[in-house]
């Protein structure tokens, strides 16, 4: 009676369009554009977003929100460039989910929270409530070797005007 070796178990075959770390850089350049972009929006130069963008990729807001779509790079500078000077935001992103479809291909869904206020002057703002909390849902496109937005969709189920600095206002 012979004794054969068990075969030892195989791994679990990655997609068939990617190897496994082909698919975690794809998630992961996807996941850090996502985050780029609120840095730009908060940190830095806001209308620099649209190079995170396709040169035909849209930033929209549908019903219930204000209908707002802007498309193309041009258009996405503008817009992104357009926001106060005076504006301090910060947002938090979170639950930030990329689901690779292709090699060249992928969707995220991903949270957001803002804090803002407007008529910013400098130094410290006493913390309030955020005001928007909310999810992206992103397309993805790698063009080139890099990964761009194709379009960047916002939902905003909870959101409420910009307040104005407490610091700043009339009579302080």
């Amino acid at each position: 009676m012979e004794h054969s070796t068990p075969e030892p178990p195989k791994p679990p075959k990655p997609p068939e369009f990617l190897e496994s770390l082909e698919h975690l850089l794809a998630e992961r350049a996807c996941e850090r554009l996502v985050i780029d972009f609120v840095h730009r929006l908060d940190l830095g130069d806001p209308g620099s977003v649209a190079e995170l963008f396709t040169q035909d990729g849209v930033w929209e807001w549908p019903p219930p929100g204000d209908g707002r779509r802007v498309q193309g790079r041009d258009a996405l500078r503008a817009y992104f460039a357009s926001r106060p000077a005076d504006r301090l935001s910060r947002r938090l992103m979170s639950n930030i989910v990329v689901t690779v479809t292709s090699p060249d291909t992928a969707t995220a869904v991903s949270y957001f929270t803002t804090y803002r206020v407007d008529g910013h002057q400098g130094g410290m703002v006493p913390a309030g409530p955020p005001v928007q909390i909310g999810h992206y849902e992103d397309r993805f496109r790698r063009v080139s070797g890099a990964w761009l937005l194709t379009s960047r969709t916002l939902h905003l189920p909870f959101g409420g005007p910009t307040p104005v600095d407490p610091g700043q206002e009339p009579g302080r």
